[in-house]
């Protein structure tokens, strides 16, 4: 009687060999992405969080759609944004009532402004159109070109800084209005677009991030983000709000006295705060 062969299932030396290869070889790669994916981190610093105290707060106007926001000389002047609400304006801190105003005209959305010398600039929304005002009466001076849309602007020493809605900073030279140069916001290595309202703040550049109540803390010259501003909960602080309001956007620098102001579109209050950073808080 013949008997059916079972099949021989055990393996060649050759083959065992070559499947040890290629288990020795995955593990291999396994651990070079670990190595690479740990390096990067640690290459990549994380990024500090820093928390907010209120130490005094002022009245702001609730009609007022801050788009631009700076300290001088005991004022805060602001623009306001909206077509047909678009103004530049010189308040009073203490009271938040305007002292001048000046209207830009229903076809232009006013957005952010500097100082620089004896003169204010300040930009438009998607006009393309930049116009320059004497800072003592806010009569116009000139007006000024642009490519893309005009977001936040402020200045250092040597240069208006500006902010279109990307993560591109321009610098501009601050009599041509022209660009000099520009950087790119980046956080953790990736781009960080919709920086908002500007300020210099002690060779920094301070940026709201539309839609957030953060701020974000700017080097100048790399465009790495070096510290993040949470103000989540700060509207609390006011007491009952009016309706509508709107987002965070607006930041102020008082450089003789170390004050930090912010408020937001609508907002009632503009709050002076001081920043300590969070422990064991980083991004």
């Amino acid at each position: 009687m013949f008997r059916k062969r079972s099949k021989d299932l055990s393996l060649s030396p050759t083959i065992i060999l070559v499947i040890s290869e290629i288990i020795s070889f995955f593990l291999l790669f396994c651990t070079v992405i670990l190595v690479c994916s740990v390096a990067s981190h640690a290459a990549t610093p994380s990024i500090p969080i820093y928390d907010y105290q209120i130490v005094h707060s002022y009245p702001h106007d609730t009609k007022a759609f801050t788009e631009g926001f700076f300290y001088r000389n005991g004022y805060f002047y602001e623009s306001t944004g909206l077509n047909g609400r678009s103004s530049i304006r010189k308040v009073d801190i203490e009271s938040g009532k305007t002292l001048q105003q000046i209207e830009l005209g229903k076809r232009y959305f006013g957005e952010g402004i500097s100082d620089w010398k004896d003169k204010i600039v300040g930009l438009t929304w998607k006009n393309g159109l930049g116009f320059v005002w004497n800072i003592r009466n806010l009569r116009q001076v000139r007006s000024f070109n642009y490519d893309g849309e005009g977001w936040g602007l402020t200045h250092n020493d040597q240069y208006l800084i500006m902010s279109d809605g990307t993560p591109i900073l321009r610098f501009l030279d601050p009599e041509s209005l022209t660009p000099v140069r520009t950087i790119t916001v980046t956080a953790h290595g990736e781009e960080l677009p919709e920086l908002n309202e500007l300020e210099w703040v002690d060779g920094e550049i301070f940026a709201n991030v539309w839609q957030t109540n953060k701020i974000v803390r700017i080097d100048p010259e790399t465009g790495k983000v070096t510290g993040v501003i949470d103000l989540n909960g700060i509207l609390a602080e006011s007491g009952p709000l009016p309706s509508p309001i709107d987002v965070l956007n607006g930041i102020a620098w008082d450089k003789e006295h170390h004050r930090l102001f912010v408020t937001g579109k609508l907002w009632p209050k503009v709050f002076e705060i001081t920043l300590t950073q969070r422990v064991g808080g980083h991004k």
